[in-house]
């Protein structure tokens, strides 16, 4: 979007921001990706940083909207609010964590709440006052605290305690990583003085240049001749910041490798210069603060957590103890916390200990990833396997006992490209058919699969987009057929399946069968909304008998743990009274976020 040059930064400025930004980390996410090597190889760094900025995003964009049309833009205390609000409660991986933390910092002094950040950066005048009085514009007074824009000063101080509170947000600080870049930026923002434009010119080009450097201080990327990803990703991000406020792009975000050209090993030796394409790298991982380099910890867990300052202190030493690469960032009651341990129970334990966690992540890094040390002999890999999305802990189960590999994915939490790539690699085979069970993965799916293909995996995406579908395709999977035979076969069963759940309306909303209320049931078939009524059994029953008007031979339903009890039994009895010749199987999906699922083949 073209953007208006203007010398201050306000709400519209942070909107345009947050648009930009998402657009560039979209562009470089592969490329962010592939040059992963600290700490972990789990590739999805880029993506970590794109999920966390588009929540950032939208919300912000939800602030503008409820603002109404022809309204009057929020005050920029609002806007930053929503903005590092979104990202903390968005944040994924250690690389979105900080990045959420670096926002959050920039917060607390836009909006004026950061009187101990502008103590803490020797950078702000007393005599000034207030941190509002410190960062508004000249000549525009806030009423009630709120500031209508910030100058180039007042940005030099956001970035100052964005940096200094990602650093204190991380357990054990590591020097040639994103930490780095931040203060780098920080650092030539002080220096720079002037309005907005120029101060975030000059973040930019310190933050590229301590990106080029980071080779040399961290043997990981040394050795794989690459600039850290996180930092990579903060490079976009600043980039996006000086086009918001000055209307035009500061030109490619690569570090400038002639900077530091070559970096020196101790014994005297040299490496390839720092570059930001992931070429013959030899495999990609996390950016962050902390490394433990092979033999680490085997999970990594995210939550989000309610709890007070201290509690959340003696959470602090507790993950400490059990782990590594913490990042625990937040504040007023709402923190984002980040660990890689070996028990991952104890760290979820250590959460409930420090107030009520929720939005709980646990993922097992892999036998073949870095962060795993990989002692032992390799394993042979195996001709053929499938990776399946499951929605629930008993589908898990299920699919697993025939031999899948499998992601579970929470309500509301669908799995990064990420997890899926690693779920690829961790399969350990020649060839993989992926099986998405969800359509709005089919974008997410298709990135990870190419990654895949790209790194010598034969992957083939059967476009499945529920976990009956996959469930039907697994049925008919053979190894030992020819994989395209294979292919053909299970998109075939899948593709004959029809697909409908049950679920429960959140908020009143328009439908394709009309308007629903909060609590209302709906039956959704593929995908569109077909009943809406009062009762699950009733609801539940209207949607099988119209998927079995076409005809049907085997009904499958997928029960979650809110069901009834009484609907499935309900539902068996329908079908064998009803529908002669049709059979009947249930399986019990766990948590899965719809009250029942149900296939017709």
């Amino acid at each position: 979007m073209a953007q208006v040059p203007q010398t201050f930064l306000d709400a519209l400025a942070v909107r345009a921001w947050c648009g930009l930004a998402l657009g560039a980390l979209a562009r470089a996410r592969e490329e962010i990706d592939a040059i992963n090597v600290y700490p972990v190889a789990d590739g999805d760094t880029g993506t970590n940083l794109c999920l966390t900025l588009e929540s950032a995003a939208d919300a912000v964009e939800a602030l503008f909207a409820g603002q109404g049309t022809g309204a009057e833009p929020p005050p920029l205390a609002d806007a930053v609010r929503a903005m590092a609000h979104g990202a903390l409660i968005g944040a994924r991986g250690n690389s979105g964590t900080i990045l959420a933390q670096i926002l959050r910092g920039m917060a607390q002094v836009l909006a004026a709440e950061g009187a101990t950040a502008q103590g803490r950066s020797g950078a702000a005048d007393a005599a000034n006052g207030t941190a509002a009085e410190s960062v508004a514009g000249a000549g525009r007074p806030c009423g009630g605290g709120d500031l209508s824009h910030a100058d180039g000063r007042g940005l030099g101080l956001a970035l100052r305690c964005a940096a200094d509170s990602a650093r204190e947000a991380v357990a054990h600080p590591v020097e040639g990583t994103v930490l780095t870049v931040a203060s780098a930026a920080a650092d030539a923002a002080e220096r720079a003085g002037g309005d907005c434009g120029s101060v975030a010119r000059a973040a930019y080009e310190g933050a590229r240049t301590a990106l080029a450097a980071t080779p040399g201080q961290l043997p990981a990327l040394r050795r794989a001749g690459v600039v850290d990803a996180g930092g990579r990703g903060l490079v976009a991000v600043l980039g996006a910041l000086v086009e918001a406020v000055t209307g035009e792009a500061p030109g490619e975000t690569e570090a400038p490798v002639e900077a530091v050209a070559r970096a020196e090993e101790p014994s005297g030796a040299t490496v390839p210069a720092a570059r930001t394409r992931g070429e013959d790298v030899p495999g990609p991982a996390d950016s962050c603060a902390e490394g433990s380099g092979a033999g680490g910890p085997a999970f990594e867990v995210i939550y989000l957590l309610e709890a007070g300052d201290e509690a959340v202190a003696r959470l602090r030493a507790r993950l400490d103890d059990l782990g590594d690469s913490l990042v625990v960032v937040g504040g007023d009651g709402l923190w984002n916390v980040h660990v890689h341990v070996d028990d991952a129970g104890a760290a979820v334990e250590a959460g409930v200990e420090a107030g009520r966690p929720y939005r709980i992540r646990i993922t097992h890094f892999g036998l073949d990833d870095v962060h795993t040390g990989g002692e032992g002999p390799p394993r042979e890999r195996v001709q053929r396997a499938v990776v399946a999305v499951v929605p629930g802990e008993g589908l898990a189960g299920l699919y697993a006992e025939a031999g899948a590999t499998t992601i579970l994915a929470r309500p509301g939490e669908p799995p990064a490209g990420g997890e899926l790539l690693r779920a690829l690699r961790r399969a350990h085979a020649r060839e993989v058919v992926l099986l998405p069970n969800d359509a709005e993965l089919r974008h997410t799916a298709a990135a990870a699969a190419e990654q895949a293909r790209a790194e010598g995996i034969r992957v083939a995406l059967i476009p499945t987009r529920s976990a009956v579908q996959g469930i039907a395709a697994l049925a008919v999977h053979e190894p030992d057929r020819r994989f395209d035979e294979d292919v053909v076969q299970m998109t075939s069963a899948a593709g004959a399946t029809r697909y409908a759940e049950v679920v429960v309306a959140e908020r009143q909303a328009w439908t394709s069968a009309g308007i629903c209320q909060a609590g209302d049931v709906l039956g959704l078939i593929d995908g569109d909304v077909a009943v809406i009524g009062p009762d699950v059994t009733a609801t539940a029953e209207t949607v099988l008998d119209r998927m079995l008007r076409a005809g049907g031979e085997l009904v499958t339903l997928v029960t979650g743990d809110d069901t009834p009890e009484t609907v499935a039994t309900h539902l068996e009895t329908r079908v064998r009274e009803t529908y002669l010749a049709v059979d009947t199987v249930v399986y019990q999906g766990g948590h899965q976020g719809a009250l029942l699922l149900i296939g017709v083949e």
